[in-house]
């Protein structure tokens, strides 16, 4: 298989050991490495495909830590970069009974906003399968210039682009502004995710079938539909299909799309899907797709963290047999 590129923020996410308070009442927190494209990349590898990652860290301890755990799971830090003129992003975390969550970040500057684009090699993204990125690092900084380059790169390259806005209000002080951002780079993904929570904020709509004309853009040749334990559906220009999510008792959802979307990922790559197949996959395949995929979302929540909490390969065969 070929591997899977993420762009964005790597950070330490800081969960609470008590449900079901307000993120100013919780009173002790356990780190655990995450970030949205940097999880995608840990599902898509913890199945069996190899995923490397493209950001920047301080010159700190978090970013010791992550970068450790990146290894630890296999995945590629070659293009992890380090500085020391801001420090790796912290997210600490609150959940709620039902295990979602509310976020308080500490990055004003992090040193994943400060990556420029003149870093960014071509050479990168021979070979690859698939760039995947989100919008968290879409602002008005540096790191938003590395991206358009990243992708400018990867389809030269011929590679798959894929797009989960994975929206975090409390760090845009403009919401036109992160729609904006999220409309702008729409066109340039193959392969765009978003969520029910989402979708009106993106589009203006509130049924994705109004919205087509809005993610239809450019490149844009399937749009997946996540409902959370209501499951999702996937949409070509001539194809859909749904699954549903079976009901389990979530611990914690940290990192639940993002289990999803590296899944997904994985099983086009796995089944040789390409930019150019991905228009002639069939109601039957994508059904499939996403069954497989919403039942790795549900072992994920089940479990705390985000990349921890993800399954290998022989877990989830085993999962799925009982």
């Amino acid at each position: 298989m070929k591997r899977l590129i993420s762009i964005g923020e790597a950070l330490i996410d800081f969960v609470p050991h008590q449900i079901g308070c307000e993120l100013k009442e919780v009173k002790d927190f356990k780190g655990v490495v995450g970030g949205a494209p940097a999880n995608v990349g840990g599902a898509y590898i913890k199945l069996g495909g190899p995923a490397a990652m493209i950001t920047q860290l301080g010159q700190d301890a978090f970013g010791d830590r992550i970068v450790d755990e990146f290894v630890g799971h296999g995945i590629d830090v070659s293009h992890v970069l380090r500085t020391d003129e801001a420090n790796t992003c912290l997210a600490f975390v609150s959940l709620k009974e039902d295990g979602n969550r509310d976020f308080s970040f500490y990055r004003k500057p992090s040193a994943d906003m400060l990556m420029s684009a003149d870093v960014v090699e071509k050479s990168w993204f021979e070979d690859a399968y698939a760039l995947h990125f989100c919008s968290l690092c879409l602002g008005d900084f540096p790191m938003k210039e590395a991206h358009r380059k990243a992708i400018t790169y990867a389809l030269e390259c011929g590679d798959m682009i894929s797009f989960d806005p994975n929206i975090r209000l409390p760090l845009w002080k403009d919401y036109d502004e992160l729609r904006r951002a999220i409309l702008e780079f729409i066109p340039y993904a193959h392969v765009l995710k978003i969520s029910d929570e989402e979708l009106e904020f993106i589009t203006g709509k509130t049924k994705v079938e109004d919205a087509k004309d809005v993610l239809f853009q450019g490149n844009v040749q399937l749009v997946i539909y996540t409902k959370g334990s209501d499951g999702a559906e996937a949409y070509t220009r001539t194809a859909c299909a749904e699954a549903p999510s079976r009901k389990v008792k979530a611990i914690d959802t940290t990192g639940a799309g993002d289990a999803f979307c590296g899944s997904f990922l994985y099983q086009l790559s796995r089944d040789g899907v390409t930019v150019d197949t991905l228009k002639d996959l069939t109601s039957e395949k994508l059904a499939e797709y996403l069954l497989f995929s919403n039942r790795y979302c549900e072992y994920s929540v089940q479990g705390n963290g985000a990349i921890a909490s993800y399954a290998t390969a022989e877990q989830f065969e085993e999962y799925l047999r009982k």
